[in-house]
């Protein structure tokens, strides 16, 4: 039998029900910001490597 829910115990469990969102909002925001990351990151690669191609071109150009 289910024990009765006292009006005293409603702020804890609110409480708790708020840290279990909480928690959740917090490993959804560093899923985001890791895959910002990670997109940086291949915005980088890419970059360098057509800024490579481009010298590359340029130097057979004067070669």
């Amino acid at each position: 039998m289910p024990t009765p829910i006292l009006g005293f115990e409603r702020p804890r469990l609110r409480a708790e029900q708020q840290l279990r969102i909480s928690k959740l909002r917090k490993a959804r925001l560093e899923r985001i910001a890791l895959d910002g990351l990670a997109m940086l990151s291949m915005c980088s690669v890419l970059t360098a490597l057509i800024a490579l191609r481009t010298a590359i071109h340029i130097w057979h150009l004067h070669a």
